[in-house]
């Protein structure tokens, strides 16, 4: 949120190709700042709703069963709304992990690359794939 401080929408629509990077998939590396929000938006919403499921007992549905080559990808031209929608994904899994009565030793899920999370480790996921991606938002916002 720091970094979208001062963005003016010209500067957040801005596609900047960033050199490849772990994290960063092929077809990740041509992205606005406001691409890469909506992108973490929906991830957020996705690992947020895993956790959560999984503290639960539930079977994955709806937002924790998407298809990461396609689902988690942005809109061509998404604009400044990203920034309260990203800030609104961050805060509502901070307030559901407070009402979850335990993350580790739920049942599990299958992550695509990392193999079999608890609620924890999809929590612990939430702050690893956004640092993944700053890096990338660093770069983008730093071309001129």
């Amino acid at each position: 949120m720091h970094l979208a401080q001062g963005v003016d929408e010209a500067v957040g629509r801005r596609i900047v190709e960033v050199p490849s990077m772990p994290g960063v998939d092929e077809d990740m590396r041509n992205w606005s700042f406001y691409m890469i929000l909506e992108h973490n938006t929906i991830v957020n919403q996705s690992i947020t709703a895993s956790m959560r499921q999984l503290a639960r007992g539930e079977s994955l549905h709806d937002e924790a069963r998407i298809d990461l080559k396609h689902d988690v990808l942005p809109s061509l031209n998404p604009g400044p709304e990203q920034v309260a929608l990203f800030d609104q994904s961050i805060k509502d899994h901070l307030t559901t992990v407070k009402t979850l009565p335990t993350l580790r030793g739920t049942s599990t899920s299958p992550h695509p690359l990392f193999g079999e999370f608890d609620a924890h480790f999809w929590h612990c996921l939430f702050a690893f794939h956004l640092k993944l991606h700053l890096h990338q938002t660093k770069m983008v916002l730093q071309k001129k």
